[in-house]
């Protein structure tokens, strides 16, 4: 089950970011040859006017393969192709697939939020003893910033801790004093809790606030998205500085682990809680892609945009068999890169 939910979950992201191309593809003119779901050799092909529509045996993956988008010169300006259109209209092509994660996930976010609500940035408790104890703040507090970060989910303060553990923090709340609100700041330094085994500040979030506003609604689910791409830059930045180890990345058979325990967790809570659980799970990795996609790595959708972009600028395209060739290395590089990954998805699922 957590393998079928996985897949559908994989085949519902990749669809969407698939689709992002296709539809402004033929939307620019550009002849889509094959749109395709999965990796590797088809399993079914329905062939239609001008575009082979695929299933393929691994599903993990996609492509929305356009005439002529990694051709040489000689083929570029035929009627069709995607470098016989001008350079915006190809970026808006290249763009509509991390944009269409960006979609769905915005689209999922307003489902959590109206179900569940929010876990807004309110102070519950302040254990006694902790660092935020001594300095001086209280249960009831509302969370404003962290360091001149704005605060507007209490998974802000938990990635900003998580990411700076020793960091002594400019904490800014909101405190109601006898029906006035007023601002206090605080110094904190977190201190290393041997229980839990990490820094910690002492405060425990309240429990999460149904939203019935509409316009509540959309602004948290922004938020949500925020969240979402904060916390997988913030990793990346980590990985860049050495900060964490390549063994803590997940690919696909990590993943449908981590899918299959949240799953099987939420359903001791019920149907809606799984639908909730799965919906989350596919709205932060379709926030991951879009991201993911947009780094400036030959072979992906970023990659593209950076040459586009040159090309916009000089007024002129770059050589197309030159560049052909950097995305073709660029995606054995990133092919190395999936096998490395996953040959550590499989030592931690069996040694971990």
């Amino acid at each position: 089950m957590s393998i079928i939910i996985a897949i559908l979950i994989f085949g519902v992201i990749v669809l969407i970011h698939e689709f992002g191309h296709f539809i402004v593809a033929r939307w620019s003119k550009i002849d889509v040859l094959e749109f395709s779901i999965g990796m590797g050799p088809s399993i079914y092909t329905y062939h239609g006017k001008k575009t082979d529509y695929s299933i393929k045996l691994f599903p993990i993956g996609g492509s929305c393969r356009m005439a002529g988008e990694d051709s040489g010169e000689e083929t570029e300006i035929k009627e069709g192709t995607f470098n016989s259109r001008p350079v915006w209209y190809r970026l808006a092509v290249i763009f509509a697939g991390p944009l269409f994660n960006f979609i769905l996930s915005f689209v999922l976010a307003l489902f959590i939020v109206s179900v569940a609500g929010v876990d807004k940035p309110v102070i519950s408790e302040v254990k006694e003893g902790y660092p935020a104890y001594n300095a001086g703040v209280m249960s009831g507090d509302v969370i404003k910033s962290i360091d001149k970060k704005d605060i507007h989910l209490y998974r802000e303060l938990m990635l900003y801790l998580y990411m700076n553990p020793e960091k002594t923090i400019d904490l800014k709340v909101e405190r109601d004093v006898n029906g006035t609100k007023e601002i206090k700041e605080f110094s904190i330094t977190p201190k290393y809790d041997e229980e839990n085994a990490r820094y910690m500040i002492g405060i425990v979030s309240a429990d999460r606030e149904k939203v019935s506003n509409p316009l509540s609604v959309i602004t948290y689910s922004i938020y949500e998205i925020k969240y979402n791409i904060d916390s997988t830059l913030s990793g990346l930045m980590q990985l860049i500085r050495g900060k964490a180890s390549t063994k803590q990345i997940s690919g696909p058979v990590g993943i449908v682990a981590t899918v299959g325990s949240s799953v099987d967790e939420s359903m001791n809570y019920g149907f809606i809680s799984v639908i909730l659980t799965i919906a989350n799970m596919t709205m932060l990795l379709s926030s991951t892609l879009g991201i993911m996609n947009l780094l400036p790595i030959p072979a992906l959708d970023g990659g593209r945009i950076l040459f586009l972009l040159v090309e916009a600028i000089l007024r002129k395209p770059l050589n197309r068999t030159i560049e052909a060739y950097i995305h073709f290395g660029g995606f054995v590089l990133l092919m190395i890169f999936m096998v490395l990954i996953l040959y550590n998805d499989i030592v931690n699922l069996i040694f971990g």
